[in-house]
């Protein structure tokens, strides 16, 4: 029995993915844990947030490793702070990542940020 409520179109997926609010943004824009934050939260990923520290795991930048100073959803992408771009003109320009492409390796914990490792991590059966 198929879900009706999910379309497989492509272009009415396309058409929610563009123009989903900001609220289902946070959730789409969600990063992978570290392998060692994956075994200790029971969870797999967490939506990015400011302060957070990352490490690039694919693109240009791979390697490097630095905290989010931005979370941009109107444009997809994430700011981190010590990856920037120098302009002809000698200014220093911060440089727009997808956060498909970045690994969560320090998470920033607030009340609600615990509450929410809680919740997910209780979905998860122990092996």
């Amino acid at each position: 029995m198929s879900n009706t409520v999910v379309s497989s179109s492509r272009r009415k997926c396309r058409k929610a993915h563009f123009s989903a609010p900001s609220s289902e943004r946070r959730v789409i824009m969600s990063g992978s844990l570290s392998k060692e934050l994956r075994a200790k939260h029971l969870t797999r990923s967490l939506p990015l947030r400011i302060r957070d520290t990352v490490k690039i795991v694919r693109g240009s930048h791979k390697g490097r490793e630095g905290q989010i100073v931005q979370v941009y959803r109107k444009k997809w992408c994430i700011y981190v702070d010590k990856i920037v771009e120098e302009k002809v003109n000698g200014a220093s320009v911060p440089v727009p990542i997808s956060p498909s492409n970045v690994e969560i390796t320090n998470i920033f914990l607030d009340t609600d940020r615990k509450a929410l490792l809680k919740r997910k991590g209780r979905s998860v059966v122990k092996a």
